[in-house]
């Protein structure tokens, strides 16, 4: 950094300290509104008891399960719901801002009432009968205010132990060692195949994430035995429900950050009868990055926008639209002569557009359930060219596009209070047209590979349903059986995989867990059309097995402790290739530039391994996490050899937390500690021989970057004025400048070994402006 990027730093610290000493001779006000209802329902809970603290203030739900508080003074408030016969829910971090309304929905769990039970005690925790294991919510706020996250719903995820940290520069989500391309996203009920800017084909990583957390209401993540109702993938899904824009008022927010400028608004659509929220945003990264940084003269400068938009309209009581729109656009160019100077291996230019439209349609059945159909469409097309600096030749010409139709309906009855059940049905049409050209070119272990075009398109119909029963015998007891069946007419495979999970309350406060399954996933389609004999492929499956205990310290503090054991099978591999693992090279964009003339599909892999988190709601200044992993991630090659998978980083540690003295004030921190990946070592002599870098292939995996650690710092300064709020924030990534290596590459400019660092210490400043 130079030290114009200091003299920026320490000013917008003075400039907030400063601008803090002006404040307002009394506090600003503004209003808590919102809505409370029946979490198997949908339907409004009435004379339900709503408390707000700390202002110690109280009121019930009205006949259409709302509630108000008017003149709350702007700060941070828990809001608590109480009704008999279900388990009492607290809303942490209810932001109260000046002369706005914050509008919270909350949904109960009814509660099985037995003589003798069990009580649970209330509820900063809300319970998932349906996925009693490895699954996490966060809240807006708690997404908001992450450190080291910029706004990015996957950074946000990264301190939790069941995700590997691999790259600062990337934030591609290894889950308990698989690769990234084994996670699926959902918002709203319709599905987005990757939520990041210049995302990485065939995978679900990227650099910079697409979504604006501005629109976040929560996340729920499962890491791992998650129920029937998700299919299509190995690993993880991400479950993000958008919020609704204000149903009385027009707001407008701006935003300026390190990224970029940009502005959200919201507002009525009339009458009560539904709303709107909009967003735009454009970076700016290639100024700053020119201007204050000492960025190398080959990196390429990202330009990037986006712009989302939810309408919510309410047909009638028991019938709801809401339409989602995301669409992003992102360009990077790299010169030769900068590539040159820079020693780098590669340059061009890369210029994606993806979009995903669509409509979902919630229906309410009355006191038996309700249901969600959503159908929605996504495209997302790649123009890439990619040349090679040492000679100028052409390795990589991408022009594809990939479209997705989707129809998704799922379904919530109660049959009983013990008796429960949620099934649904899928489908899906994905078209793609590639016109790729794949350079003839040496493959990491030195071998001269020839040069293929894809010119093909490719139409197939997924289709799927899926069925989960919840039957709670006993108030302490909870088993979920479930079935899925998935067909592809493409490759012509059709997969049953049944999944189970339990849960026994053994305490009031301490529970235990356990979750069983297969979960199979098809091979990405940009691999498929690589050959035609790849449609004979099988498609690989994991089974997992996860056990755990959950038990609560105190009300708004709880410990997890889960093992868990993933095999896998059926990986695709390259016989010409045998020590390597494909799927996890999709990992590295540079390996995307690489054909495979014949794939088979008999590679195996497994991960094991035991995870703790101890988890701290905001109940009045302090909140944080503290969590540790110890895993293990190997695969089988084509000759049947097992090594290390490249995300084996073997143990994981990380604390964050926050404080807030006061309504205006909140400082936070993350510090992350991982074991270093593995990689392979390059072969010097047959390197420097070639002028391409050969793996030791006597190696695969055998040596270790070195361990990874980084502090993260934030700052949140909030300005109250009487219409409006301003929140300035001050972040520092990487406060004490370590020097993590992301992976180490060969130099064919230099003809030598040269390792790639991630981030340095890098200021992050943000100003959010309400008004």
């Amino acid at each position: 950094m130079r030290f114009s990027g200091i003299y920026i730093t320490v000013f917008l610290l003075n400039l907030i300290l400063v601008a803090g000493s002006f404040g307002q001779a009394q506090r600003p006000r503004g209003a808590v509104k919102g809505l409370l209802l029946d979490a198997e329902t949908k339907t409004p809970l009435i004379g339900a008891t709503v408390l707000l603290a700390p202002a110690e203030r109280g009121t019930t739900t009205d006949l259409d399960g709302r509630f108000v508080f008017e003149a709350v003074p702007v700060g941070s408030y828990t809001v608590r719901f109480s009704y008999i016969g279900y388990e009492p829910l607290v809303k942490t971090d209810v932001i109260v801002r000046s002369q706005r309304s914050t509008v919270v929905e909350a949904e109960l769990q009814p509660a099985v009432i037995e003589t003798g039970a069990v009580t649970v005690t209330a509820g900063y925790f809300t319970e998932n009968d349906r996925q009693p294991v490895s699954v996490i919510g966060l809240g807006y706020e708690e997404i908001r205010r992450a450190p080291g996250a910029g706004g990015d719903v996957s950074r946000i995820l990264s301190g939790l132990p069941a995700i590997a940290n691999i790259d600062d520069m990337r934030n591609s989500l290894v889950v308990r060692g698989g690769s990234p391309i084994e996670n699926s996203f959902f918002v709203d009920n319709i599905e987005i195949p990757n939520i990041n800017h210049f995302p990485t084909q065939g995978s679900s990583g990227g650099p910079i994430g697409l979504l604006n957390v501005d629109f976040i209401n929560d996340v729920t993540f499962y890491a791992g035995g998650f129920s029937a109702t998700y299919g299509d993938r190995l690993s993880s899904v991400m479950d993000i429900r958008f919020r609704e824009g204000n149903r009385e008022e027009v707001d407008v927010q701006l935003d300026l950050n390190f990224a970029g400028a940009g502005f959200v608004g919201e507002g009525s659509l009339g009458a009560k009868k539904g709303s709107w929220l909009i967003s735009a945003r454009r970076s700016y990264l290639d100024f700053l990055i020119n201007n204050f940084f000492e960025a190398e003269a080959g990196a390429a400068l990202p330009t990037y926008s986006d712009y989302q938009a939810k309408v919510v309209f309410d047909l009638t009581p028991k019938h709801r639209l809401t339409a989602i729109g995301i669409l992003g656009t992102d360009k990077s160019v790299i010169a030769r002569d900068d590539a040159l100077e820079e020693s780098e291996n590669v340059y061009g230019d890369w210029a994606n557009t993806t979009n995903t439209a669509g409509v979902n349609w919630r229906y309410l059945w009355g006191s038996k359930g309700f249901s969600n159909t959503a159908v929605s469409h996504t495209f997302t097309r790649y123009r890439v060219g990619v040349s090679e600096t040492k000679t100028g030749n052409e390795i990589f010409d991408n022009r594809s596009l990939e479209q997705m139709f989707r129809l998704r309906n799922v379904n919530h009855f109660r049959a009983g209070a013990a008796h429960r059940f949620e099934f649904g049905v899928e489908a899906k049409v994905l078209a793609a047209s590639y016109d790729n050209s794949y350079a003839a070119y040496t493959d990491p272990l030195g071998q001269p590979t020839p040069a293929l075009h894809v010119d093909d398109a490719i139409t197939t119909a997924r289709l799927g349903g899926f069925v989960s029963y919840i039957w709670q015998p006993t108030a302490r007891l909870t088993l979920t059986p479930g079935l899925r069946i998935d067909h592809d007419t493409y490759t012509g495979n059709t997969h049953v995989s049944p999944r189970y999970s339990a849960s026994y309350q053994l305490t009031s406060r301490t529970s235990l867990n356990a979750a069983a399954g297969l979960y199979y996933q098809h091979l990405p389609l940009v691999l498929l059309a690589q050959q035609d004999a790849n449609k004979d492929l099988k498609d690989p499956v994991a089974s997992h097995v996860v056990v755990g205990v959950q038990h609560l310290l105190n009300d708004n503090t709880r410990l997890t402790v889960e093992a868990y054991d993933k095999a896998y099978r059926n990986f695709p591999l390259d016989p010409s290739q045998p020590s390597l693992f494909i799927i996890d090279q999709l990992y590295y964009q540079a390996n995307t530039f690489l054909s495979h003339e014949r794939l088979v599909d008999t590679g195996r892999a497994g991960t094991r391994g035991v995870e703790a988190m101890i988890q701290k709601k905001l109940a009045r200044k302090l909140y944080g996490l503290v969590s540790g992993a110890y895993f293990r991630s190997h695969y089988r090659d084509y000759d049947g050899q097992w090594h290390r998978r490249v995300f084996d980083n073997r143990y994981l540690f990380t604390v964050e937390g926050g404080f807030k003295p006061s309504h205006k004030h909140e400082f936070s921190l993350r510090w992350i500690y991982a074991g270093g990946a593995p990689y392979t070592p390059f072969d010097v002599a047959a390197s420097e021989a070639l002028g391409h870098g050969v793996f030791d292939e006597a190696q695969v995996n055998e040596a270790r970057l070195p361990d990874y650690h980084s502090l993260n710092l934030r700052y949140d300064r909030r300005f109250h004025f009487k219409r409006s709020t301003l929140i300035a924030y001050l972040s520092l990534w990487n406060a004490y400048g370590r020097r993590n290596v992301a992976t180490y590459t060969w130099n064919e400019i230099d003809n030598a070994p040269r390792a790639v660092e991630q981030w340095g210490t890098l200021p992050i400043f943000g100003l959010e402006f309400e008004f």
